[in-house]
């Protein structure tokens, strides 16, 4: 019958086929094999590099060098950080001490907030940094701020003053930002009440 050596001839050719089909899928799958192991080992090799990095910087090794971070600090003040909120982290620690004459906080991220939240208050700025000093463990930013408040009667607030800046002794970064103001506080307060027809110059 047609149909019985049909069967028998499959059959035969796939005794010849099936163990050239088996060593076939034994080296797709040793291919396989060893490129999850390569891959594994680079993953492996990688992970070791970032924790031996991670290290170093614990350790305290990796501490950022202090002109860079002053470098830093300049060019924030060239973008109005007071009031944009818009400075360079990196150059702070996290629970970095911030304090002004109405009082202190810790915290970058509030720092951060309490900026770009006073800037929404402010129509036009202008922030000079006049004089950097430096000292053994910290640096003085003397600086003149002036801006035009969006009120509706437009006041000019305008005042001088510096900002120490003290750098952590292990990481280089900045740990405390402490602001003076050369204004007494009525006089500012005297600035915001008074009405401007004047545009800042």
């Amino acid at each position: 019958m047609p149909s019985r050596k049909l069967n028998q001839e499959l059959t035969r050719q796939s005794r010849y086929r099936t163990p050239k089909r088996a060593a076939q899928n034994r080296l797709v799958w040793l291919g396989n094999s060893r490129h999850s192991c390569l891959f594994s080992s680079v993953l492996q090799m990688k992970l070791t590099i970032e924790k031996e990095i991670w290290s170093f910087l614990l350790m305290g090794l990796g501490k950022i060098d202090r002109a860079s971070v002053v470098e830093t600090i300049k060019e924030d003040f060239q973008r109005s950080y007071f009031v944009t909120g818009n400075l360079t982290l990196d150059a702070y620690e996290k629970d970095c001490e911030f304090a002004d004459p109405a009082g202190s906080f810790r915290g970058l991220s509030r720092f951060k907030r309490n900026c770009t939240n006073f800037g929404y208050l402010v129509e036009k700025s202008n922030m000079k940094l006049m004089k950097w000093e430096d000292f053994e463990n910290k640096g003085i930013a003397h600086w003149r701020f002036s801006c035009v408040m969006s009120f509706p009667w437009k006041p000019i607030l305008s005042a001088t003053g510096y900002t120490e800046y003290y750098f952590d002794e292990q990481s280089g970064k900045v740990s405390r930002h402490v602001e003076h103001w050369n204004v007494p506080k009525m006089a500012l307060l005297k600035q915001i009440l008074r009405p401007s027809r004047v545009s800042m110059n």
